[in-house]
């Protein structure tokens, strides 16, 4: 499976307007909390890969738009993802793999036992739309700032280049430019803040 993904920096607010001038589905509103890891016998920064471990809770729509509290009383969904290396060069395309898990903690509590360790927390807001066929998500991350990325999951490699260029067609129908696209991830955007 791979992610077919392009993101660019901005304005929530302003995209979620436009949204609503198009036949764009509002899906959900999430807290997510992700924890990365670093492999015992690897650099994932070196090798481009990342391992994490997800935990999200649903937002209230005012909670979405900006606040953030988040603890609603429900039980948090919790994934761990594995996300390979970029695999071309004009996105953020990349083989990924993700699975729910019944226990965070345990989980956590086994990739330590094996000597996988914490590298970074990143915490964001995220809306959820679908738009013809692509996943399109409105982002406020702590501490990296507000952005935009569509994203899409095909089958093989040969889809890439179109869902690739269709991707960037949304975002010009959104006043969004695809060459201002980032290539970072929000682990790396938040990291090189720090630097």
């Amino acid at each position: 499976m791979y992610e077919v993904e392009l993101k660019v920096a901005a304005d929530v607010a302003a995209v979620r307007d436009r949204l609503s001038s198009t036949d764009a589905d509002r899906l959900e509103a999430i807290r997510q909390v992700d924890t990365y890891y670093d492999a015992p016998d690897r650099d994932f920064a070196a090798t481009d890969e990342a391992l994490r471990i997800r935990v999200e809770r649903p937002l209230a729509g005012s909670e979405a738009a900006g606040s953030r509290t988040d603890d609603d009383g429900t039980t948090p969904r919790t994934k761990v993802t594995y996300k390979g290396p970029l695999v071309d060069e004009a996105s953020k395309t990349r083989e990924e793999h993700e699975t729910t898990v019944a226990d965070g903690e345990e989980l956590a509590a086994i990739l330590n036992g094996l000597g996988y360790t914490p590298t970074a927390t990143v915490e964001k807001r995220r809306e959820f739309y679908r738009l013809d066929g692509y996943t399109l998500t409105l982002d406020r991350v702590d501490d990296v700032g507000e952005f935009v990325e569509i994203e899409r999951e095909i089958e093989t490699a040969d889809g890439i280049d179109a869902a690739r260029d269709h991707a960037g067609d949304l975002l010009r129908e959104l006043g969004l430019d695809p060459d201002d696209q980032i290539r970072t991830s929000y682990l790396g955007l938040l990291l090189d803040g720090d630097a």
